[in-house]
Formats: structure tokens, sequence, C-alpha cells
């Protein structure tokens, strides 16, 4: 009763949606309509006069420019391409298992089988129409045979790596069930409606028009945002109305395991959204893509099942067999997905080349961790060269000009460094930026500002000379030593990025007669899901000062690079994660105090005046 309930709400909603097209077509065909009544009246002599013939030519020129306007609205509305996904097609053939659970479970519901299956690097799952001519020729099969316009099935692809088979069925259940109200012709019409003018309003929103085009391209705009805005209510309860109605239909099928796999969707979606950020980005940022991302969540959830209370339980659950095993090469599966992932959230190439390469997870620690802190290293010596920033005073410390820790520390440390005989310097123009010889002679009890003191400059205590410069370490400082570096390396890092994006290959234009998977989306709006905002500079400091220590941990004391599933990259103690280092980085970066890093550096046993290997 409550599916038919919900139905009948979708298909109301759906009539009033065409109904708003009725009304649209009526507007345009007026003018028109007018225009004959006032040539049959003068037909028949009922209207004669001047006035009559007068207002015969006003009305035919009105209609035929409505008439023109509304033909070249329509074949915008007509010929523009609604958006798709960007998925990974999966063919019958490679997932036959996979192809006949779906089956089984519209039979069960008894519900038209979506026509295809593609996967998503996402956790979600829905129904995708793309029956648009744009979208490729129409399938030869259609599931069960009960037509071909039957919408895709987009499968999230970290939920066939976790999931058992029985929770992916019962979280699929709803999704499928949504194809009989989708079946019906109102709703069908209504979405094709909506989904034409949402892709006119991208058409007439695009740039590189000519003076023109924009003109006329802005009044289709105008005429299609209000289409959208009267059918904006209506379309949302007609969705709500499917919704509803299919997750009625599905309480019938494996509703019980539903509400436990639902607490597997929460915790795919927490492993997948640290995978990427901590694991994947930085692989990313140096041109390597990890080729399984889908297999790393499982080992990411369940390292996240062994450290977490919340999670006991869920690793027990790897013994039953998982959803990847219906399909026939899911090591494929997941390198396709995994590069579609890089694509969207990165803005990487659509295929690997010598500066885009793929990379194993057994490979990783040793090709991104550990190239990616020695290419920061590097990054942060060149910064310290064009600074100026000598090496340490003492002619007896071997490799003192080289690439040292101790170089980064003494250069950061020089805002608290105690000077013979402190005296007020002279006041600053505050636009100028002190060099970092003149940092160096900061004198130790400059005022600091509390942590949480972000949007107001603190007054100096008690004692401290007049005109001393005033850090805030919740804010990014404009001038003394770390201030300066994350200065340095905001330019040379942005330099970094330029070049590369120039050497990016330009995306090819679509060939005619494409197929279905290829320029789908609009490759300049790459990536579609940026992952982090930019670093500020302060951030982006402490990440090089981490790398330095790394590499000299990693040169001088015998640590090793490693991969954690949870927290990324990670230094290896004798075979144990350091967790106490971004304290001490903190620190130093911050407060300009070396002396918690340094007595880290001590107790681990490790040479800050070694210069180390750069990349």
């Amino acid at each position: 009763m409550g599916a038919e309930m919900g139905a009948q709400a979708a298909r109301s909603r759906a009539l009033a949606v065409l109904r708003i097209r009725g009304r649209a077509l009526a507007v345009a065909l007026l003018p028109a309509a007018v225009a004959v009544v006032l040539a049959a009246g003068a037909a028949t002599g009922h209207m004669v006069g001047d006035g009559w013939r007068a207002a015969l030519w006003i009305m035919t020129v009105v209609a035929l420019v409505v008439l023109a306007a509304a033909a070249g609205i329509a074949l915008v509305v007509a010929r523009a391409r609604p958006a798709v996904s960007p998925t990974v097609a999966i063919a019958e053939e490679r997932a036959p298992d996979l192809y006949r659970l779906v089956r089984d479970l519209a039979d069960r519901l008894e519900v038209p089988a979506p026509s295809a299956i593609a996967l998503t690097p996402d956790c979600d799952s829905w129904l995708e129409d793309r029956t648009h001519p744009a979208h490729g020729p129409p399938r030869s099969k259609g599931g069960d045979g009960r037509g071909s316009a039957a919408p895709v099935l987009v499968i999230g692809s970290p939920f066939l790596w976790w999931m058992r088979v029985g929770e992916l069925r019962a979280v699929l259940a709803p999704v499928v069930a949504g194809t009989g109200p989708s079946a019906h012709p109102d709703i069908a019409a209504a979405r094709r409606f909506v989904r034409g003018l949402d892709a006119a309003v991208a058409v007439a929103s695009a740039p590189g028009r000519g003076r023109l085009g924009r003109v006329v391209l802005g009044g289709v705009g105008w005429v299609v945002r209000l289409l959208l805005r009267g059918c904006r209510g209506h379309a949302g309860e007609m969705e709500r109305g499917v919704a509803a109605a299919a997750a009625e239909r599905a309480q019938a099928v494996d509703y019980g395991v539903r509400i436990v796999a639902q607490e597997q969707v929460g915790l795919a979606y927490a492993g997948w959204d640290r995978l990427l950020t901590r694991v994947a980005l930085p692989a990313w940022r140096m041109g390597r893509w990890p080729s399984r991302l889908d297999a790393g969540v499982v080992a990411a959830l369940t390292e996240l099942s062994r450290r977490d209370r919340l999670a006991e339980g869920f690793a027990s659950r790897l013994g039953e067999r998982p959803a990847c095993d219906l399909l026939e090469e899911p090591g494929t599966v997941d390198e396709a997905a995994s590069l579609l992932a890089a694509r969207l959230f990165h803005g990487g190439p659509a295929e690997q080349g010598a500066d885009w390469a793929p990379v194993g997870w057994d490979e990783y620690p040793e090709e991104v961790v550990d190239r990616k802190w020695r290419m920061d290293a590097a990054r942060l010596h060149r910064v310290l060269d064009a600074l100026g920033v000598r090496g340490s005073a003492d002619p007896a410390v071997p490799g003192r000009e080289g690439p040292t820790l101790a170089r980064v520390m003494d250069h950061l440390a020089t805002v608290t460094r105690p000077t013979p005989t402190p005296t007020a310097p002279t006041p600053e123009p505050a636009s100028a930026l002190p060099t970092a010889d003149e940092a160096a002679t900061t004198p130790e009890d400059a005022p600091q500002a509390a942590p949480e003191a972000d949007l107001t400059t603190p007054e100096a205590p008690e004692g401290a000379p007049e005109g001393a410069p005033e850090s805030d370490p919740g804010s990014d400082p404009e001038d003394g030593p770390a201030g300066l570096l994350a200065a340095g390396l905001s330019a040379e890092s942005a330099r970094e990025e330029s070049e590369a994006a120039a050497l990016r290959p330009a995306p090819p234009a679509p060939a005619a007669g494409q197929g279905p998977a290829d320029a789908l989306w609009d490759e300049g709006m790459l990536p579609l899901f940026p992952l982090q905002p930019p670093r500020t500079g302060r951030e982006l400091v402490a990440d090089h000062v981490t790398a330095m220590v790394c590499c000299a941990a990693v040169d001088t004391a015998g640590a090793a690079p490693g991969l954690d599933w949870l927290d990324g990259p990670s230094l290896l103690v004798d075979g144990e994660r350091t967790k106490d280092l971004g304290a001490r980085v903190l620190s130093l970066v911050e407060e300009g105090d070396p002396e918690p890093l340094r007595a880290w550096l001590v107790r681990l046993g490790i040479r800050p005046e070694k210069p180390v290997r750069l990349v």
C-alpha cells in the first residue's frame, strides 16, 4: 500500500511538471492562434477595416517571432547533452555473476532489471538514465528483455570490495526497486524534460561565445531557468515519491540484512575518504596513482577495526565471500576505478604515461613516501639558498654547507635565540620584511599570541622591547624566519605546479561517432571533487620540515619509510610507526623552539648535522 501511495504521489508530481511544459507550449502558440483567428475573421468578412488589418499584420509578425524563438529554445533543449556521471562500464561478460544477482533481485522485487551496470569510485549507488542519443546508440540487451530504456545501475566500487555478497544485495535492493516507478511513461517524460532543461542551462552558460551568441543564448538561458524554477518543487517531490515507493517495495527483500549492511556503508565511506586524502593524494601530487584503491579500502578498514573498539567485529566478516568475487577480473576493474578516482579527485590524465604511472602498495613506501620526503627536502633547501641562509657557523661541523637538518633548525630557531645585549630595534614600515640575518637578531622575549587568537593582535607583555616582531601561531606570519620560508615555499610550489600543468597534454577533441564512455563531461572542470583546500603557509613549512626530519632519520639512524593505511606516509623506527613527531615540528615552526625536536632526535640517534640525500 505504501509503495502504491508513493508511486501515485510521484505520478501526480510528474503530471504537474508536464503541465508546466504544456503551458509553455501554449504560451508559444498563443500569438499564432490569435493571428489565425484574425485571419479567419478577415477572410469571412467579420473583421474588416484598417484597424483589424493592422492587428492581423502585427500579430502575424509577433507569432512568427515567438514561434521562431520557441523553436530555437526547443532545439537547444533537445540537442543539449544531459550530464552523465563518470563511471567504469562493466560489460556482462566481465561480471556475469553480478548481472545475475541484479536480475534475480529485480525479479524478486517485480520491477524491470537495469539495462547495464557501471562502477563509480565513490561510496554511493543510484540509477542513471542514459537514453539520450548523445550517450551512444541504444543497447541491444536490456536486462530481462522488458525494454532497452531501463536506467543504468551505478554501484560504488568500494562497496564491492568491502561488502559481502549478501550485504551488497541488501543495499542494492532499494536502488533496483526504483526501476519500477522510473518505467512509468509520465515519470520518464517528466525526467527527460527536467534533464533537458538542466542541460540547456549548461549550454547557455558555456563561455567562448561571440557577442551575438551570448545575446541569443542569454535569452534562451533566461527562459530555461524560468521553466526550471517552475518545475523545481514538483520535480523534487516526484523524486521523493519514487524513492519512497522503492524503499517500501524493497522492504520485502533482505530487510534485516539491510539494517546491518547500512553500518558497513558508513564505515566504507569513512575508510574511503581517509584513504583518498591521506594515502592517495600524496601519490597523485607526485605523478603516481595507486592502482588498487579498492583493495586498499579493505586494508584501511581492517586497520580501523584493529584500532577502534567501535569497529570491533567488522573484520570477522572478511571470512565470508566478498562482493568483488562477482567480477571475473577484479584486479583490472580496480585499476580502472583507481585511475578514474585520480582523474575525478585530482584532475590527472585519462591514461597512464611516463609522468603518470601506476604504483602498487608494495612499492608505495619507496616510490612515493621516500621520494616525496626527498623532493620536499630539496625544495626546502632551494628556498633556503634563495634566502641566503648559511649552514652551521661552526667550521668543525662536517657538511655544514650541505643539505642538513641542522641548517633548517638553526634558521627556524632564530626567533628564540638569545642575544648578548638585547636592544630595541628601530621601527620599520609594516610592509618591510626582515631578511634572514635580521630575523636572527629578534629578541627572545618577543610576544606571541595564544593559539586561539586569530582575529586580534595581542599586546606585548611587560619587559618586551618596543617594536619587537609579533607572531600569531594561529595564522601565517608575514615576517620572521617561518614567514619568509612559507612565502618562498609557496612561490616554489606554485612555480612547479604551473610548469607541470604546462607540460600536461591537452585533452583530445571528441571525434565523430564516439562511444558513450568518451567525453561525457567537461575536461576543463577537472577535478570535479577536490579533496583538500590549498595548504596554508604554516602547514607548508611544517610538512617540509617533517620531510627533512624523516630524510635525516632514514639516512643517519636506519629508519625506513612506511605506509599507514589511516594516516598515510609514516616513519618507521625499529619497525614501529613514530607518533610524536608532529607536535615537536609544530613547536619549532610556530614557536621557534627547537628543544623538543632536538631531544627527540637525540633519543632516536638521528644526526641533524649530517647531509641528507636529495632527489
